[in-house]
This record gives C-alpha cells, structure tokens and sequence, in this order.
C-alpha cells in the first residue's frame, strides 16, 4: 500500500506577510521557489503512482520544482504528470481574503478560524465553512484511495486545506485540521500502522 505524500507550497509575499490568502492566485517568491527545489531530494527515489496540484501557480510551481528529478512508476517524470484537482483549493477566507489576523482580530477580537470562521466577500470570494472545506477533501481522498495499491500519492496544495485533509485522513472532524500546525517549503507524509490511518512524518523542511 503506498503512502500520501504532502507538499505545502513554497513561500509567497502573502504567506511571508500573514495575509489569508485563499483563491488569490499569487507567485512564489524567490525564496519559495529555492525551498520548493529544496525539496526534489527527498523526493527524487520515490516512484509515484499520481501527482495532483491545486491549481493554484503557487502550488503548480512548487510541483514542478519539488518532483524535477522524480518519476511515477511508469517511467514518466512525476512534474509534468501532475493534475490539477479543483477540491485542493486552499480555504476560501471569503471577506477576510488578504487580511492578517491581528487585521481581522481589530474588528473581531479574540477570532480564531477554526471556531469562528469566515465572512462572506466578493463573487469571487464567497468564503467557507471548515464542514465545506472537509466535504471538499474528502472528495480528493475518495479518490486517491483507489490508487494507493499502485504506490505513493503526492497531493501538492496549501497549509489549511492540507490540515483539514490530514484530520479527514485520521478520522477527526474537519476542525481537527487546527491540530497540525504545517509551514511553507515542507513535506509530510500520512500512512497506516495496523491498518489504522497514521501520520508517518510531518511538516518536514528541505535538507539544511
């Protein structure tokens, strides 16, 4: 049985300043484009069965930098075989999309997402509960499970929606997803133990 593999994306001005940043499509900086490479080591001996990205630039170009020198098991380069999966948006933060949270905590002391979660914001930033955010990912593991037989999964995408995945993946609630604090540039990997659904690493940076 193979294992899922997690990328968060690498650094972007957004992440760097706090800002939520949701639906907004912005680049990596240099620096997440460094750390995104960073990656390609720990990555290059494995033989992935499928890659699949938000399609967001940031975690597209994270995929192609982090999977440069890693195949799938057929051969073919794990980069240029990536998919972009719609339900791996991040969190749409709806009216708090750009907004740090000492921003919004001026407005609305003492919110936290998890509990308090988004207002609504623009057409195209109508926001989400975390239980929308859940019912996205478990559409993604509905269906990468099927795959997991023919070898490892790497699923490319952002800190919040990766975090609700996780607490899909261990059987929590959607707002368990707050447990797993999970930084930019980094590589996490979730599995079984008994056939129990297990973190096997987490939140692991590129190689110093």
């Amino acid at each position: 049985m193979g294992e899922l593999i997690l990328l968060r994306h690498g650094e972007t001005e957004w992440s760097q300043a706090g800002k939520h940043t949701g639906r907004t499509d912005v680049p990596l900086t240099p620096r997440g484009e460094a750390a995104a490479a960073a990656l390609a080591p720990l990555l290059a001996k494995r033989h992935f069965a499928a890659v699949f990205t938000s399609p967001a630039q940031r975690a597209v170009r994270t995929a192609e930098l982090a999977l440069g020198g890693a195949e799938l098991a057929s051969g073919r380069g794990a980069a240029g075989a990536a998919k972009p999966d719609p339900d791996l948006w991040e969190w749409d933060y709806g009216g708090y999309e750009g907004m740090t949270t000492a921003e919004i905590q001026a407005t609305r002391p003492g919110w936290y997402l998890w509990r308090d979660g988004v207002i609504p914001g623009d057409a195209g930033h109508p926001g989400e509960t975390v239980e929308q955010v859940g019912e996205r990912t478990d559409r993604v593991l509905a269906r990468v499970r099927p795959l997991l037989p023919e070898g490892d999964i790497v699923l490319v995408a952002h800190g919040h929606v990766l975090r609700v995945l996780t607490a899909r993946w261990l059987g929590l609630e959607p707002s368990g997803g707050r447990l797993f604090r999970l930084d930019t540039g980094t590589v996490s990997t979730l599995g079984t133990e008994h056939d129990e659904p297990v973190i096997l690493t987490w939140n692991v940076p590129p190689a110093s």
